[in-house]
């Protein structure tokens, strides 16, 4: 599913410079899953293919049913489609029933529709088609052959995850809801009405993971209750009130009393139907404590390991096995600890400090140096409106320090990032997270795939992979545009680097390894970190997140073994800018698919 937000997460990190003095936290980052939950996607869509002849031909009616998967997908329910089109009937799709969705999903019909729809897919001649509808079509094969395997998992999902569950998304997705005008309000209106029907199929879930012995382990569920206290504990302060009379103001065509109307009607739904849901909801998991048969990693379930292979290569779009990436994350850390040695004539202090002093921490400032930077090694730069807030105090300690909203594909025009100012250390990581979220990180890659014009079912896929693998990349890069030295740069970046590599590895340890709470302690003492409490919050957030680290890691080293194949082919040809053209062209797909026809783009 199409991801809403994309999320840059932190615990505290301390800057370092040698193998034994690693800090013991580290940024984490996460991405909104879509909140259709619809554990795989295109259920119950109906459609069917022919051939059709000539090259022309058949890349049109390829068009047309890629085109009905995405008025099917999209409409799904109210939020996706919201979100995803600011003009629905522009794509010939009419507003459907006002809905959140729902958990209720029948594995056997999940693969009966992507069988149908592969049936579909093959009766068109690949051979025929564009190398744009090449694409799209060897993306809807993966994504296909990915859901049937899902459908055997689908009590494995945890929706309610530590890092990006509902609890902490859903109050986010109704406080960003756009109002264009009064029918967007009045919908939005009729969506609150419908949360404790949502919540109850979330429950429903929860009780049927419950029963297969796969309910989260008592000490993650003190943190998803924690979590929905802290919306529950805002009162009046809660930003659902405020955010909600801020855009009802901005409608030019509702007088101030049909403002002043509304603001009491969504004041009245938050009371009456979103706060007691939540409250629903904390009493139904209550009473599901100690059920949970599991507080290690994947492993430990039944089929837990199969489980955790089909995660991580979902997650990060990467073909190879899991002891691939093992080896592979292993390699990167050896060179960028190799590259940290040859510029160790700084220490850790003197990097601090420079850092310090030279950064600016205004975020607008920050953006706008970042955009004219990227200048010289990215393609151009497509304009765009961009605002930036911050979250709200009160949901500080349990939201990312910083996450980009993601436009409607028909209105790329309007860009929000928010900031978490608790989680802003100093200025080096807001520039650095800044980048990440916006040049040349997710706003850029965003809106810059946007303007190719992309065949719009491509919308609806979730390639994390790829778009967090980009946006760390792009992370990493902007330590070079700092106003610190090469030196300075180069110890920074390949330090953030390595400890984010240092829980990829972790990630795969406890998930697949099989590594207790001791072997993790055992694990990062190796590096210096022997700080138990640290230690211990880690392998909490890995068992509540399996498989996150590695979207961000591994797409960024994909990315970096990408760029190793395009120089050595392009050799004294090789340009930064040509080969970021070409992996932006190619768009969100698996890595791949990305190497593949990264040279034909």
């Amino acid at each position: 599913m199409r991801s809403l937000t994309y999320y840059k997460g932190s615990l505290l990190q301390k800057l370092v410079y040698k193998k034994s003095d690693f800090p013991g936290k580290r940024k984490t980052r996460k991405c909104l899953i879509s909140l259709s939950v619809c554990l795989c996607i295109l259920t119950g869509v109906a459609v069917s293919g022919c051939a059709a002849g000539t090259e022309e031909e058949e890349n049109a009616a390829f068009e047309t049913y890629t085109m009905e998967v995405f008025r099917s997908e999209v409409a799904s329910n109210t939020v996706n489609l919201h979100y995803t089109l600011r003009d629905p009937q522009q794509f010939g799709i009419q507003e459907p029933s006002v809905s959140f969705g729902s958990f209720n999903v029948d594995p056997d019909e999940i693969r009966a529709a992507a069988e149908n729809m592969q049936n579909a897919l093959l009766s068109y001649d690949y051979s025929k088609l564009d190398i744009q509808n090449k694409i799209t079509y060897e993306i809807l094969n993966y994504y296909l052959r990915a859901v049937e395997k899902a459908a055997d998992f689908i009590l494995y999902d945890e929706p309610l995850g530590l890092v990006s569950g509902i609890q902490t998304q859903l109050p986010v997705i109704l406080s960003e809801y756009p109002f264009y005008d009064r029918d967007d309000i009045d919908t939005y209106l009729e969506l609150m009405k419908t949360t404790e029907d949502y919540f109850d199929s979330l429950i429903e879930f929860e009780r049927d993971k419950a029963e297969a012995g796969l309910f989260m382990a008592d000490y993650a569920l003190d943190t998803v209750l924690d979590q929905c206290s802290a919306f529950l504990g805002m009162g009046e302060e809660n930003y659902l009130y405020s955010t909600f009379a801020e855009r009802v103001g901005e409608i030019e065509e509702l007088t101030d009393e049909e403002k002043s109307n509304y603001i009491q009607a969504n004041a009245g739904m938050i009371e009456d139907y979103v706060l007691p849901a939540y409250e629903k909801l904390v009493s139904a998991l209550e009473g599901m404590r100690g059920s949970g048969k599991n507080e290690k990693g994947l492993v430990y379930l039944p089929d837990g390991g199969e489980y955790y292979e089909m995660t991580v290569k979902q997650s990060t779009g990467s073909e190879r096995s899991i002891g691939e990436l093992e080896d592979l994350t292993r390699r990167q850390i050896v060179d960028d600890l190799e590259d940290m040695e040859q510029v160790l004539g700084l220490t850790a202090d003197d990097a601090s400090e420079a850092a310090a002093v030279v950064m600016q921490n205004n975020p607008e400032q920050i953006l706008g140096s970042l955009k004219e930077g990227i200048g010289n090694a990215f393609p151009e730069v497509p304009e765009t409106d961009l605002q930036v807030k911050y979250v709200p105090e009160a949901m500080e300690e349990h939201l990312s320090p910083a996450f980009y909203m993601i436009p409607a594909i028909d209105n790329t025009q309007e860009n929000v990032i928010y900031i978490n100012e608790s989680h802003m250390g100093d200025a080096l990581t807001l520039f650095t997270t800044l980048a990440h979220e916006g040049y040349p990180g997710h706003l850029y890659q965003t809106v810059y795939y946007e303007e190719t014009d992309p065949d719009p079912v491509r919308n609806i896929f979730n390639f994390g992979g790829y778009v967090e693998g980009w946006a760390t990349y792009a992370e990493m890069c902007s330590y070079y545009l700092t106003p610190l030295t090469t030196e300075q740069a180069t110890l920074l970046q390949k330090n953030s680097s390595i400890i984010l590599g240092l829980y990829a590895l972790a990630d795969m340890g406890i998930h697949y390894e099989g590594w207790s709470r001791m072997d993790t302690v055992s694990f990062f003492s190796s590096y210096g970190i022997t700080d138990a409490e640290t230690v211990d919050q880690i392998y909490e957030l890995i068992i509540g997140s399996p498989g996150n680290y590695l979207k961000y890691y591994i797409g960024y080293v994909e990315f970096l073994e990408l760029k190793k194949e395009w120089i050595e082919e392009r050799g004294d040809e090789f340009s930064q800018k040509e080969f970021h053209e070409a992996v932006l062209d190619v768009g969100p797909a698996p890595f791949g698919i990305v190497r593949k026809y990264m040279w034909e783009v």
